[in-house]
């Protein structure tokens, strides 16, 4: 066990791909984790196949190193907007942050926010100027831009005189002086290239003092954790976890005491006066008795479970039945009233959509149909974990509302659930509104920026433009880019960023946050293109596909089975086009049977579970099996539709 005094708690926050993840495995890499003949993944942090195979930290992950007798709690943050619910809470258990800023891009939306809440919490952080390796990097303007960002946020003097170091994350470097690393890396090359040679056991001493400058700058500027080894243990649940063997598990920082497996003590409970108002105040909601039964600290990557743990320590326990986000965990020798504290601040969600049953003719053919029952099951379970998700039962006898972050958030979940075999449907995302104290419709907005080759500015702003978005600042980079962003709801974004990347030949890059609550910006155009909706079920069939095609984008191909109310493309016209993909050429004796195989199909457009969100209109639905992804209108016989239609109930 460590002294407090070499105990150091710190975060890595960014912007997405600006490199947190890749940093960590170079901080790995110095400090020695893994054996040196260890075979180690690239991006070790990032566990589970989402988050390998989209790129990002999807969970904020703990992980310790040791740096000559420091330890050192590294937790990796989330990068991307639609997770900052995992920044939130685990700001409240370090003392300090490595701001990582990529040196072409500079701050980006997600940057302002992880800052902005790491300055309202006094954090003093560390800035780390990321790969400034790159061609067309700008390190110091990459440096200029971060430190007017902290003047916007309102950092105070003490949080202005911030440490700056330079690096890549990749190469596994990181200097307090970019010129001085940078002639000495040119010198090494120019011996090289005049035929002389660097010895192994040079090469393995630089390697070793690559990251030493990062390390030394954490052990001097962030502080060791202020606490109180003699007084009573009080801690405040940051992190939950599940085990289906153990129960409900919490972690946190000890912010004093000490507490050991077997000890009893209070779990206080707390809420805001008014939700989202943090200004309101909160008050205590209740206290019970409970007795700690397994104990874990992290090393390395691993949790280890511990008799015993102290002050400044990050600890994972279990014990209590039931332990939520925010929780006081206290001493029985302090009282309760005394003991609480302050709950955390979490945003709330922007976006809802329905998760339903799958009804649909296929169900239970590509994995495991499943009931409403099962879907509240395992939303229960996610709840329980990801605490800016929130499920409500509407009475719906064939679902239940989920809201969560964005449509990125709910499509992760999605995604996890068709990978457990689980098969259901879910509708369009909406909006969550709000009203202000005048009764004014408020609606989430965006902060939105966008960097495009500049022959495409003026579609891109004309587009966002019908979407109601305000365009606030332009930048022209020398690299042929530029920077436009924009204020914008976020119902202007739904179902934007597939026509986006069309619009820019995929050379776009857009991010965007959530920036707060604005006016509501009217109506806005709706999907230009109408669906085209199979009326016959079967095998779709090339004869049929490739007149259809003349007239529409297929979603299908020749031999895929197709039922009634799915849809199998996108019209070329506003309305849905009613259709047989199953229709058959009809042969005579003197006809090859095999002559349809040469029909001049085209490559249909693949659905992914992402842009059929965004695709589909407001009655219709996206079928998600373990499989396959579909769309398909929610009645799906069509005489039903057309009844619905004249009762105004065809919107789900």
């Amino acid at each position: 066990m460590h002294a407090v005094d070499k105990i150091r708690n710190l975060a890595i926050i960014a912007h997405i791909d600006h490199g947190k993840t890749t940093l960590i495995d170079s901080i790995f890499r110095a400090a020695h984790v893994f054996r040196e003949n260890a075979q180690v993944e690239e991006r070790v942090m990032d566990s589970n196949d989402l988050e390998r195979e989209r790129g990002i930290t999807i969970r904020s992950k703990h992980c310790t190193v040791e740096w000559k007798d420091y330890l050192i709690n590294i937790i990796d943050t989330p990068g991307h907007a639609d997770f900052s619910g995992e920044v939130e809470r685990v700001l409240s258990m370090v003392d300090s942050v490595l701001l990582l800023v990529d040196a072409n891009e500079g701050p980006m939306p997600q940057t302002r926010y992880v800052l902005m809440r790491a300055l309202r919490l006094g954090l003093r952080p560390i800035v780390v100027v990321n790969k400034a390796d790159r061609p067309n990097a700008d390190p110091s303007g990459a440096l200029d831009k971060t430190f007017d960002l902290f003047v916007e946020l309102g950092a105070d003097n003490d949080q202005l005189d911030f440490p700056v170091l330079y690096g890549s994350g990749l190469e596994g470097w990181i200097v307090s002086d970019l010129d001085e690393y940078q002639r000495e890396e040119h010198e090494r090359e120019a011996h090289v290239a005049d035929g002389g040679t660097l010895s192994p056991s040079l090469l393995k001493e630089l390697a070793d003092a690559a990251m030493n400058d990062l390390f030394e700058t954490i052990v001097a500027k962030v502080p060791a954790p202020d606490v109180d080894q003699g007084a009573p243990f009080l801690m405040q649940v940051s992190t939950l976890a599940w085990s289906d063997y153990i129960g409900r598990i919490g972690c946190g920082r000890v912010l004093q005491g000490g507490l050991k497996v077997g000890d009893e003590l209070q779990r206080v409970t707390t809420r805001q006066l008014q939700v989202g108002d943090p200004e309101a105040g909160w008050e205590m909601t209740g206290a019970e008795t409970a007795r700690i039964t397994h104990l874990w600290v992290t090393h390395g990557l691993e949790n280890r479970e511990v008799d015993e743990v102290a002050a400044g320590d990050i600890v994972w326990l279990a014990g209590p039945d039931e332990i939520a986000l925010g929780d006081t965990l206290a001493s029985l020798e302090l009282e309760a009233a005394g003991a609480a504290l302050p709950p955390l601040e979490i945003e709330e969600p922007t976006v809802s959509m329905f998760f339903l049953v799958n009804n649909g003719p296929f169900a239970g053919q590509d994995g495991r149909a499943v009931t409403l029952r099962q879907i509240r099951d395992r939303l229960e379970r996610e709840v329980r974990v990801n605490v800016a998700l929130r499920v409500e039962d509407l009475g719906r006898p064939d679902g239940v509302k989920v809201s969560g972050r964005g449509e990125l958030h709910l499509a992760i979940l999605i995604e996890e659930m068709r990978r457990e075999g689980l098969e259901l449907c879910v509708s369009r995302p909406e909006v969550i509104t709000h009203r202000d104290e005048h009764g004014k419709v408020l609606e989430p907005m965006e902060q939105l920026i966008i960097d495009v080759p500049d022959q495409y500015q003026g579609t891109v702003i004309q587009e966002l433009s019908l979407r109601k978005g305000e365009l606030v600042a332009v930048e022209a980079a020398p690299t042929g880019l530029v920077r436009l962003e924009f204020t914008i709801s976020t119902r202007g974004l739904i179902g934007y960023r597939s026509d986006f990347l069309t619009e820019t030949r995929g050379l776009g890059v857009m991010s965007s946050r959530f920036s707060g609550y604005g006016p509501w910006r009217g109506e806005l155009p709706g999907r230009e293109r109408g669906s085209l909706v199979s009326q016959a079920a079967g095998e779709a069939a090339a004869y049929s596909l490739e007149n259809l095609q003349q007239r529409a984008v297929l979603f299908i191909r020749p031999m895929d089975r197709v039922y009634e109310g799915m849809i199998v493309g996108e019209n070329s016209r506003r309305d849905d086009m009613l259709c047989n993909p199953t229709k058959r050429k009809q042969l005579g004796n003197y006809r090859s049977s095999t002559k349809e195989i040469d029909a001049g199909l085209k490559v249909p457009r693949p659905l992914t579970l992402e842009s059929a969100l965004e695709w589909i209109a407001d009655d219709e639905l996206v079928e998600v099996t373990p499989k396959t992804v579909r769309v398909r209108k929610a009645i799906l016989s069509a005489e039903e539709r057309k009844k619905a239609e004249k009762r105004g109930a065809a919107a789900l």
